[in-house]
């Protein structure tokens, strides 16, 4: 079963004197891992040799925050066997790469964990490490890695590495050998317990670490010993220690920073708090009785249930960037006060001390304020501390400590009372400078943004209170300048708009609807401030609950002002609000981005397109644009997608008609050869002239079939038709109009030479009205050459239609040519020679004219071959005039 494997660090390219590459031989909470050198030259390597050749299964690679490298590759290295065991003599093979985030989504505050499954036999590991990210903080171009973790099997047996006993610990192949039952139970070849994560010793506490592994293997041995009620009590002493294991690591990481602060006061707090707070948990497990080292083989009943009473908050766990877990069940251990706080209350330690330090008492989660004692708070909020008063100087010189001090109390009640104090203190003024005046409302307006922030209803209601009467009576009645209002809303509604966030409802609804509201006041609307500060451009990596809430605010504040003169909303701040917010990963914020876009183009048309990606075929694969366009086209009263297809399928119909209608007349003709029934043309289809083109019979049967020269008679129905013809003994003349044999449909040359054979060589090389298509090598009309280079031809898409003369012209060259305006303009009632660009006389008679005619058309080298060519004494006959060619 694979496991955690040994390893040192044997070799670096460079390293920070401060972050030395052997911190990666360790890990803990208080791991700094490993920096490269500044403006150090890249690769970076990094060889790592294990305790013992081994499988490699996994490997976890912990990235520094910001000093990202933007690739690293793994090497596996090997020695033969008839060599020494040295690094000189390693061979290595490499097993791949992973590409590492920028972290600029994060805002470069989490670490990302790579975890890369691997099948590789080895005694090194090498990782060369590339060039970094650059960002802001990366200031020396440095590359870091916090920890480097290696999961596999140690091989036992060399020679046989295909047999799965090789990588089983000595202990438990013995017991297999004793009990093959167990075989099951302990051979998990692809098994890695999560005690060999990465991530489990960055988080717990070392101790407490070790402890959990020998509880493990404790309540292995137990299942074994068919010892199952120990195993369950085993089981949920580990799942308590590894949250308590989480806490000490948190509160060692906060002793060394006190350290590295000297504030040394807090850290022998943290100390004293974290030894009691380790040896009350081991007393209340009665660890001894668990790990079975006091003899008894039935450790006493652990009462694991929870205390019903609120979980407060737990402390924040160190930033990885794992996939996310279902948070574990609340446990005594969360919600008992910790030992130390009653301690150091004994010896006189200052409450704001304690409270920097513990856990905070319960918050409501909800919006209504915490109960509080029937007697009501007695006594005085409890001192700020030198970071508070520092924080809060301004407010300090303004309304004094004793009351700036509840403001900051940990009772709610005594908050509220502050604001409430300073709602009477302001509204009562009676200063008179204006430099006095503003003094006081920069101090209120601080106090107004820790409320707005407050996570108690009751005082945030009263914040939002004290800002209304802000900008509805104290800055008019003292006088005082647009600019104060304008001051007042820029500190207030980034937290107005945080709160918008929040995940009680009534929080929610109260602070957009005040944002509304204060951009309704008459002062505070003529500055466009709030319209200003709303439609900024909201970050992708926002939480999506807020900026919902942001751009809720921003359709309502488009509904209530419009973009009319002095609204303070433009197309412009608008629509660049908009496309941000619909690159956001949440579906409800891009559905209310579209909504406000939706009704913009209602009011501004074309300008909002002007931000929007093109409106074409690649674009409209993407659903989120294809929406947008498809209503701006219904605004527009445009054919919808769903009308142009079933206009596209109606022509399809048609031309399937026109189809079958040509195959009944190529039928009847071929009946009416054969002598079987006179001919009756089936009428064509009003205002429809088919295109003739060179496609045999197998075509006009199976549409799909591929193209080929033309075909007209088979030699079966031209030998059937001879013989009707010499019984019958008509004259040529009456059967010309009838029989197909030896005649060109297009050209109209009747020749014996002409076979289906013949014809196929003909239409190819000779007849003057065909071409071949210089793309395609399709035989066709040269009166229909140009809509076969615009709809048929294979490279239809590198032509585009000419306005003026109507023909196809390629696409790189189009600009040229329309711009130079030299071509010759089709004229109505004519046709239009693509060979010569000449308008030629109207109708088939017309082309037959241009294209076969002595004074025809120049550029058809076909004409003179033609003209030129000496029929052959009695194999060569004109069809007879005054009688159609069938067409």
């Amino acid at each position: 079963m694979p496991r955690k494997l040994p390893f040192r660090v044997i070799h670096v390219s460079g390293q920070d004197e401060s972050y030395r590459a052997a911190e990666l031989n360790y890990h803990s909470p208080l791991t700094k891992g490993w920096q490269a050198s500044r403006y150090c030259l890249y690769p970076q390597d990094i060889v790592i040799q294990l305790e013992n050749r081994s499988r490699l299964r996994k490997i976890q690679i912990l990235s520094h925050q910001y000093l990202i490298a933007t690739k690293i590759e793994f090497f596996v290295g090997d020695i033969p066997d008839e060599q020494s065991q040295d690094i000189e003599n390693a061979r290595y093979t490499r097993l791949g790469y992973v590409s590492l985030s920028d972290n600029e989504k994060t805002g470069y505050k989490a670490r990302e964990l790579k975890s890369v499954h691997v099948d590789a036999i080895g005694l090194y590991l090498k990782l060369n490490i590339h060039k970094n990210h650059i960002n802001k903080y990366n200031i020396y171009n440095q590359v870091g890695i916090i920890a480097i973790n290696v999961i596999g099997d140690e091989i036992r047996r060399p020679t046989d590495l295909t047999d799965p006993d090789v990588y089983l610990d000595p202990d438990k192949r013995r017991a297999i050998e004793a009990d093959p039952s167990l075989e099951g139970l302990y051979n998990k070849p692809d098994f890695i317990s999560p005690l060999d994560d990465l991530a489990f010793d960055m988080y717990q506490d070392p101790e407490i670490a070790g402890i959990i592994r020998k509880l493990e293997k404790k309540k292995q041995e137990a299942v074994l010993q068919e010892r199952f009620e120990y195993a369950k009590k085993l089981k949920a002493a580990i799942s308590e220690l590894q949250k308590v294991g989480e806490k000490l690591g948190k509160f060692e990481v906060e002793k060394r920073q006190a350290v590295e602060n000297e504030d040394y006061d807090k850290a022998k707090l943290k100390k004293v708090q974290m030894d009691e707070y380790r040896l009350q948990v081991y007393k209340d497990l009665n660890l001894p009785d668990l790990l079975e080292t006091s003899g008894s083989r039935h450790p006493q009943t652990i009462d694991l249930e929870p205390i019903r009473q609120p979980t407060p908050p737990r402390l924040q766990e160190l930033s990885y960037r794992t996939p996310p877990q279902t948070p574990p069940p609340r446990t005594p251990y969360d919600e008992r006060p910790l030992p130390a706080m009653k301690n150091f209350t004994k010896r006189h330690v200052r409450p704001t001390d304690l409270a920097k330090d513990f856990i905070p008492p319960p918050v409501p989660e909800e919006d209504d304020p915490p109960p509080e004692s029937s007697s009501g708070i007695t006594g005085e909020p409890e001192p700020m501390g030198e970071k508070e008063l520092r924080e809060a100087s301004y407010a300090i010189d303004v309304f004094g400590e004793p009351l700036v001090s509840k403001a900051y109390s940990k009772t709610w009640s005594y908050r509220e009372d502050a604001l409430l104090a300073v709602y009477k203190q302001v509204q009562e003024s009676s200063v008179s400078g204006k430099e006095e005046c503003r003094n006081l409302l920069k101090a209120t307006i601080f106090l107004v943004k820790r409320a707005i922030d407050d996570k108690v209803y009751a005082v945030f209601k009263a914040g939002l209170h004290l800002l209304r009467m802000i900008l509805t009576e104290y800055i008019a009645k003292h006088k005082l300048q647009k600019q104060d209002y304008v001051y007042a809303v820029e500190k207030t509604i980034p937290n107005l708009l945080h709160k918008g966030g929040d995940t009680a409802a009534r929080c929610r609804e109260d602070s957009k609807s005040f944002v509304l509201e204060e951009a309704s006041f008459p002062d505070v609307k003529s500055t466009n401030i709030v319209p200003h500060e709303c439609t900024k451009p909201i970050k992708l990596s926002l939480a999506p609950r807020q900026a919902q809430s942001q751009c809720e605010i921003v359709e309502s504040l488009y509904r209530q002002l419009g973009i009319k003169t002095n609204s303070g909303l433009t197309v412009d701040n608008l629509m660049q609000f908009c496309v941000t917010a619909l690159g956001h990963n949440s579906g409800e914020v891009r559905e209310v981005a579209e909504r406000i876009i939706k009704e913009l183009y209602k009011e501004a048309k074309e300008p909002v397109k002007d931000y929007l990606p093109p409106d074409n075929e690649k674009n409209r694969k993407i659903t989120l644009y294809r929406q947008l366009y498809e209503y701006f086209d219904r605004v527009d009263g445009k054919p919808s997608k769903s009308e142009v297809k079933k206009r596209k399928s109606d022509d399809e119909r048609k031309k399937q008609q026109e189809i079958e209608m040509l195959q009944q007349q190529l039928q009847q003709l071929k009946d009416m050869a054969s002598g079987k029934q006179d001919y009756h043309p089936s009428p064509r289809p009003k205002k429809h002239k088919p295109k003739l083109k060179p496609v045999d019979e197998s075509i006009l049967e199976n549409k799909k079939a591929p193209p080929r020269r033309p075909s007209v008679a088979s030699k079966k129905m031209k030998q059937d038709a001879k013989k009707k013809n010499d019984k019958k003994k008509k004259d040529d003349d009456d059967i010309s109009m009838y029989n197909m044999d030896n005649i060109c449909i297009f050209c109209g040359e009747r020749n014996e030479s002409f076979t289906e054979e013949g014809l196929d060589l003909h239409y190819w090389k000779h007849c003057p009205m065909l071409k071949r298509c210089t793309n395609c090598k399709q035989v066709v009309e040269i009166a229909s050459y140009t809509e076969h280079l615009l709809t048929e031809c294979e490279l239809k898409t590198n032509y585009q239609r000419c306005p003026r003369c109507t023909e196809a012209i390629p696409k790189s060259d189009f600009d040229e040519h329309t711009a130079a305006k030299s071509c010759n303009v089709a004229r109505t009632g004519t046709n239009h020679c693509p060979l010569c660009h000449q308008n030629i006389g109207a109708g088939e008679e017309g082309w037959k004219s241009h294209l076969m005619s002595r004074e025809g058309c120049k550029q058809n080298p076909r004409r003179l071959l033609a003209l030129n060519k000496t029929p052959a004494a009695g194999k060569t006959k004109a069809a007879p005039k005054g009688k159609k060619t069938p067409r």
